[in-house]
């Protein structure tokens, strides 16, 4: 089992970083928040890891807190909700917003990501709302260490979100909405993001 991975960053990208260790190259599926809180291309990092084997595939999927690792292992325990998805649920929410939906059964609100529908939110409210308790909120602990504006963040929420299913127009457009919405504010690429994903329901 790989629990974590510590080198250099090769690449940073929305859904995927690639990170040097001991000569061999990682490629890590990763949610938005995480990428987030990565530092710039060529830096040390160190990122908590989950490895999935399959009969066609080894995948890595790594994340810049235990909360949201362990958030992401829950929402894999239930039944059709498989990593691609708890990747864009933990990229369209917080860890906070996806507890509080959960412990309090707000389904629309897990709905609200790209990918979820209503009855898939609903099927992760009932089978998790008992191992959350309300009112509790992880600590997020990050590690990855802050990330930089290489390209920006407008640019990098609209391939965040062609990540998450957008077509190009239509990243254009929520962005574009949500910097409106914004007024010029210091924002980082995961709040352009969360506020095109409440700008515009594709």
């Amino acid at each position: 089992m790989i629990t974590f991975l510590e080198g250099v960053l090769i690449e940073r990208r929305p859904a995927r970083a690639v990170i040097a260790c001991a000569g061999v190259g990682y490629e890590v599926a990763i949610p938005l928040s995480t990428f987030d809180r990565l530092p710039e291309e060529g830096q040390s990092c160190r990122i908590l890891t989950r490895l999935i084997v399959r009969e066609d595939a080894h995948l890595l999927f790594g994340f810049a807190s235990p909360s949201e690792r362990t958030l992401f292992d829950l929402l894999l325990l239930v039944s059709r909700v498989g990593p691609k998805l708890g990747l864009a649920i933990l990229s369209g929410l917080s860890v906070p917003q996806i507890r509080q939906a959960i412990a309090f059964q707000d389904a629309a609100m897990l709905a609200s990501v790209p990918g979820c529908g209503r009855k898939t939110a609903e099927r992760i409210v009932v089978e998790l709302k008992d191992r959350i308790e309300k009112g509790t909120v992880a600590a997020d602990g990050y590690i990855a260490g802050k990330g930089g504006t290489r390209g920006g963040p407008l640019e990098e929420a609209m391939s965040a979100l062609m990540a998450l299913g957008y077509s190009r127009p239509e990243a254009q457009e929520a962005v574009s909405h949500a910097a409106k919405e914004m007024g010029g504010a210091s924002a980082s690429t995961e709040d352009v993001v969360r506020a095109a994903l409440t700008a515009v329901v594709i």
